[in-house]
């Protein structure tokens, strides 16, 4: 489909080529602007109580199993005491949120701003309906305010906060909580690629696999989470 003029522009302003001037400018008042969205950010964040991260594809539409899932996933939590964060948008984000919706429970969206894709599902609290221009402040926010992670099938957004939660939790730089992959057909071939290459090379040690784990139904997603909470007779947020 042919783009429109507006959105033309848009790509051709992007790669308006800047003097070294003009760009040491920008960067300058950027700060400013970064600044406001963390501490909007974490204002509102810091009221909403015990909540579980669920992300994944943007493109997943209602009726597919995996939204259906987030969406029971989502509702289970709601049940045990937990609200839901999502990045705000269609596909899983909007499932995530339609289930926290259903279930009564806080209903949290970190909206990026994009030119074309995406746009906030109707399911969010409209009081926690936080909009981001920066995915690294929104990352931030996610990692410090979510109590665990939840990753639905996805594409490469997926896997960078996939990758960032590892990460922190692996070199100690984030308190540990759960992270559960809901998929084991869909995430098999890069469990895989891990222990294959990266466990191969000795790029990650054998450990690093009890960062994550892997289920297929809503209801082992959500044990996890509690199972965890119960072990280390912790409460969420706590």
């Amino acid at each position: 489909m042919p783009i429109t003029e507006k959105e033309e522009k848009i790509i051709r302003d992007s790669f308006h080529p800047k003097s070294w001037n003009d760009i040491k400018t920008h960067n300058s008042w950027s700060v400013f602007k970064i600044m406001a969205e963390f501490v909007e950010g974490m204002e509102k964040m810091s009221k909403i109580g015990p909540c579980v991260a669920i992300f994944g594809s943007a493109r997943t539409k209602p009726g597919d199993k995996y939204y259906e899932m987030a969406v029971e996933i989502a509702e289970k939590l709601a049940d045990f005491g937990f609200g839901t964060i999502t990045g705000g948008g269609p596909g899983i984000m909007e499932a995530g949120n339609k289930g926290a919706y259903q279930g009564g429970a806080t209903s949290v969206g970190l909206n990026i701003n994009l030119p074309f894709e995406q746009h906030f599902n109707p399911y969010i609290d409209h009081d926690k309906n936080i909009n981001f221009d920066y995915f690294f402040v929104r990352k931030t926010i996610f990692m410090r305010y979510a109590q665990g992670y939840i990753a639905m099938p996805g594409g490469f957004g997926t896997l960078d906060e996939l990758s960032e939660a590892i990460t922190l939790i692996q070199t100690n730089k984030m308190v540990d909580f759960p992270i559960v992959l809901v998929g084991k057909d869909y995430w098999k071939g890069l469990i895989d690629w891990f222990k294959k290459t990266l466990l191969a090379n000795k790029m990650i040690k054998e450990e690093d696999f009890d960062i994550f784990h892997v289920v297929d139904t809503a209801d082992d997603a959500v044990k996890i989470i509690k199972e965890f909470y119960k072990k280390y007779a912790i409460k969420p947020n706590f």
